[in-house]
């Protein structure tokens, strides 16, 4: 997160629930920064493969967390693989964000490739998916960043990208 601060970005992480529960430090530091929270799930499972009732416990137990740590609800929910349930939106407020850039930097510890893929096919307005996981995800984030303001892109929050 310093990378960030040191580059002045805003950035929107879906976090897991189960890994609020392990790090609540670093959940209550991404928001004292100012970052925007959301859904992930609890467990990294997809949704879709669940009955509801154990997709939407999913969801509200990691809200809670997030909550608990934070003294906000999320308004917005990633689903793990892309995957949601339609008719769940009748029982969350919460958005669904998805993304228009996908690097795969899960398959690779290559932060350059990481980085030259997003790069390849980033526009205005795109929303970038990348994880924090990996040391290399983290590194090719910085270069993305630094890459693109030098073109002129500046960065924000997915609530400023679908609000607007």
């Amino acid at each position: 997160m310093e990378g960030l601060k040191e580059r002045n970005v805003k950035a929107t992480f879906f976090l897991l629930g189960a890994e609020c529960e392990k790090y609540p430090e670093i959940v209550k530091k991404i928001h004292a920064d100012g970052h925007l929270i959301g859904v992930h799930s609890y467990e990294h499972v997809n949704l879709s493969n669940l009955t509801d009732q154990a997709a939407m416990e999913q969801v509200d137990k990691t809200d809670q967390i997030i909550f608990g740590l934070t003294g906000e609800h999320a308004q917005y929910i990633r689903p793990p693989y892309g995957c949601w349930k339609c008719n769940l939106d009748y029982e969350t407020k919460m958005i669904e964000v998805l993304w228009d850039v996908d690097p795969k930097d899960w398959a690779t510890s290559n932060a350059s490739v990481i980085a030259q893929r997003v790069l390849g096919d980033v526009g205005e307005n795109d929303i970038i998916l990348l994880h924090d996981a990996s040391e290399s995800s983290v590194l090719a984030a910085f270069k993305i960043i630094d890459e693109l303001k030098a073109q002129g892109y500046t960065f924000v929050t997915v609530e400023e990208i679908l609000l607007e």
